[in-house]
């Protein structure tokens, strides 16, 4: 038996799943979840085969729930429509249903199955990354730390650093860490406010105190939370055109 979970906020979408499920007698619903906390939750216990997950939520997105998945089952994404996760899609090969979802199609996708369930439809960073281009995300990163999922809002992280193949970003409450690139946060950041300072580095703006010649065309930033940060010669370029100096 094939094991699915389904993941959406609105009741009604999950019965019409059900219901054309109804055809497939290998596949089970072992459990529903009506938002990306739950699904999380269930994914981590359950362990599906696959999942139906929705991605315009509230709370947390189905997109950035999956970030914080450690190894995503097989998905088929359920959508209204957004052009950034239909660009993710089609980029990057994934099947999705557009809502309202049509029996055709849905079956369509059924057919697919198989192969995803096969190491065919694992899920890639870049699909991620171009889906949370988003403008409507660019104000918060999801992270998770201890178990425990937070939502911070961009304005309260005074830097970001590359760590590895993660970044670790800075707050008042302590560091957390996202498994995305520094290039990814330095084209999806409001480059007002988020500078790149450095190859390791990007600034928040607001948490500039001042602007130290370290030695030889060698700056240094020092941020209100009393850290000295280094500055290349071509950020030092953007964070005087960004302070108008």
């Amino acid at each position: 038996m094939i094991r699915t979970l389904l993941i959406d906020d609105e009741p009604l979408a999950r019965d019409i799943v059900k219901f054309y499920l109804e055809d497939y007698s290998d596949i089970e619903v072992v459990a529903e979840c009506s938002d990306g906390f739950e699904g999380l939750k269930a994914i981590s216990q359950i362990k599906p085969d696959f999942i139906f997950l929705d991605i315009q939520m509230p709370k947390i997105s189905g997109f950035e729930m999956l970030e914080l998945v450690e190894q995503p089952p097989a998905v088929i994404f359920t959508t209204a429509f957004d052009e950034y996760a239909i660009k993710a899609f089609e980029v990057n090969a994934v099947d999705y249903l557009l809502k309202p979802i049509e029996k055709d199609r849905f079956d369509l996708a059924m057919q697919k199955l198989p192969a995803k369930l096969n190491g065919g439809g694992a899920l890639t960073k870049e699909l991620l990354d171009t889906a949370s281009l988003n403008p409507a995300h660019n104000n918060r990163v999801v992270v998770k730390k201890n178990g425990v999922i937070k939502i911070l809002n961009v304005m309260d992280i005074h830097y970001f650093e590359a760590d590895d193949d993660q970044v670790k970003l800075s707050t008042t409450e302590g560091v957390y860490y996202k498994n995305k690139t520094m290039s990814f946060f330095e084209q999806s950041l409001e480059p007002s406010q988020f500078i790149r300072i450095h190859r390791s580095y990007i600034i928040n703006l607001s948490q500039v105190t001042r602007i130290e010649l370290k030695e030889k065309e060698s700056y240094i930033v020092l941020l209100k939370s009393d850290i000295w940060l280094p500055v290349s010669k071509t950020g030092y370029l953007k964070l005087k055109a960004a302070l108008g100096l």
